[in-house]
């Protein structure tokens, strides 16, 4: 293949897996399990690249969280038990799945703008799962109740909005401050805002704002950032 042509450098990273995944011993031992907090960890970091604006740094990142895709698939293309696929497996599952849910660019449906391509969507999703469970389910269905508080409020919160849910369903949720910081959440939405975007850039001002206040000279005194680090 032409080093040169799209999908090249791919297909590189598909045989260096293969290759590790037999001749290093710590790639041998791995497992979806053991894998799991560095799929979680990586994504993180490409998170904090975009973040600071790294370009480079992102790109990199961004490569780290692509082998954990690749590590996982190569695992499983070594199930016997009728469970196992590849990683291209996984790029065609994506790409019919972006295919089907795209029938304005795919297909010969028209779109009046970005909202209804998402209602299209969700109306296809609905439909995929029906024709596979016999049940449309529930809107919610398929979040993952394992990401950040505010990510998670925000996803139920759009979803439920898509589905149209009452909003006054946001008001009738839990003690009083989880129900004020779920308004919270509901607030930033209307403002377009990502809630758990801007709590972590409230959280690297502050950390900003804590290291300047650490080299001041007029810092109280019996308050070195040793001490307080370990506080």
């Amino acid at each position: 293949m032409d080093e040169n042509a799209p999908g090249a450098g791919l297909a590189e990273l598909a045989a260096v897996m293969h290759r590790l995944r037999r001749e290093c011993p710590w790639d041998a031992r791995q497992t979806h399990e053991s894998l799991a907090p560095h799929l979680l960890e990586e994504t993180y970091e490409a998170l904090e690249a975009l973040e600071d604006g790294d370009p480079a740094a992102l790109r990199e990142e961004l490569g780290d969280v692509l082998l954990q895709v690749f590590f996982h698939a190569e695992i499983a293309s070594e199930q016997a038990d009728g469970t196992g696929y590849t990683i291209d497996d996984v790029a065609r599952g994506i790409a019919a799945k972006l295919i089907r849910r795209h029938p304005h660019v795919f297909g010969d449906v028209s779109v009046s703008g970005a909202e209804e391509v998402k209602q299209n969507w969700d109306a296809i999703k609905a439909a995929e799962r029906q024709a596979k469970d016999g049940d449309p389910g529930s809107v919610l269905d398929g979040v993952p109740f394992g990401q950040p508080a505010l990510a998670l409020a925000a996803q139920l919160q759009r979803r439920a909005a898509r589905a149209g849910a009452p909003a006054e369903l946001a008001s009738l949720v839990g003690s009083q401050i989880g129900a004020e910081l779920f308004a919270l959440v509901a607030r930033a939405r209307a403002a377009d805002l990502d809630p758990e975007l801007e709590l972590r850039a409230a959280a690297r001002a502050y950390r900003d704002r804590v290291q300047e206040w650490e080299q001041r000279a007029d810092r109280p005194s019996g308050t070195p950032a040793s001490r307080a680090a370990s506080s």
